[in-house]
């Protein structure tokens, strides 16, 4: 396997009982690269994350990280990666400094390399005065940023983050993209992301869609925005039928939920203040924008052709 491989499956599936929960997946991600895996919540994202870090067995298919077979010594892999859950992995009852010294003994880190990069990772996330504070009294944004400093402790080769701002309001995800971009400009490592916040994945290098358990090759998020349409066309309507029937003839068929109407368009000349008068008091209101992750991801699923509505 290149040297510049991070990350790579062949075949790789995790079957439940009767269910598939992953199947035949392959992947192979650049070291570096900024990578997200897309989709829903049961999608098996994070079975592919389980899988990858060794937390459970694949039953088929290989996985390499770093040019190492998963297989051959899933201890070692442990040691090469970092993974972030869901779920924190930290006990509120013990201060930051305690759930960190714990970690970097698991990681076999010796006191004074453990004291120089909790240090460095505290001043990152803004959390040296916070040293000594038990989680208990952090907001959900630091706690979060503490979750994040315990995946990084041993400067993984891999970072896994596996939906890391769940829960959190917009600020304090906007401040964990913050903290995770520096992490890889200083360090070097390669990030992979799996989220339902898609607006969150715009700034991966490449991205992909999983949906029940299969890949749906994407690519660069703004080139897969920029092929979907020049303008997402956006329709609030007490006369869906009636309007749809008006537009579909310009537009093509649009994705509906309820009275809203979505629209694709692809020419970038489409005067959309008279298309607002034209359609009068049969819209109640009107928006068009560029596309968005969002966008890619419900014209792949939900569209039309696909016989489905958001």
């Amino acid at each position: 396997m290149a040297n510049n491989v991070a990350i790579k499956t062949q075949g790789l599936t995790k079957q439940y009982g009767q269910t598939l929960a992953v199947t035949n997946l392959d992947l192979e991600i650049e070291a570096g690269q900024f990578y997200g895996l897309l989709g829903p919540n049961g999608a098996g994202k994070s079975t592919t994350i389980h899988m990858l870090t060794t937390m459970t067995v694949a039953t088929s298919g290989d996985a390499w990280i770093a040019g190492q077979k998963i297989s051959d010594d899933p201890v070692a892999i442990r040691r090469s990666v970092g993974l972030v859950f869901q779920d924190s992995a930290l006990d509120r009852t013990m201060s930051i400094d305690e759930n960190l010294q714990f970690a970097a003994a698991m990681y076999n880190l010796s006191p004074d390399e453990a004291n120089k990069r909790i240090d460095e990772l505290l001043s990152v996330f803004g959390l040296q005065d916070k040293r000594k504070r038990k989680l208990v009294s952090l907001s959900g944004g630091q706690r979060r940023a503490v979750d994040i400093a315990r995946g990084v402790l041993h400067k993984p080769k891999v970072l896994f983050l596996d939906e890391p701002t769940i829960g959190l309001d917009l600020p304090n995800r906007r401040a964990i993209w913050r903290f995770v971009e520096q992490l890889r400009r200083d360090e070097g490592m390669t990030v992979f992301l799996t989220t339902h916040y898609l607006e969150e994945a715009a700034a991966c290098d490449h991205v992909d869609f999983f949906q029940q358990g299969q890949l749906q090759r994407g690519g660069k998020p703004q080139e897969l925005t920029q092929q979907l349409a020049a303008y997402i066309l956006e329709v609030n309507t007490p006369n869906p039928e009636n309007v749809t029937a008006q537009l579909t003839p310009i537009f093509g068929a649009p994705i509906r939920e309820d009275q809203d109407l979505s629209f694709k368009i692809s020419a970038d000349d489409v005067d959309f203040h008279q298309l607002q008068q034209t359609l009068g008091d049969s819209i109640s209101s009107m928006q068009w924008r560029k596309p968005n992750l969002n966008d890619i991801y419900l014209w792949m699923f939900c569209s039309p052709e696909q016989g489905q509505t958001a």
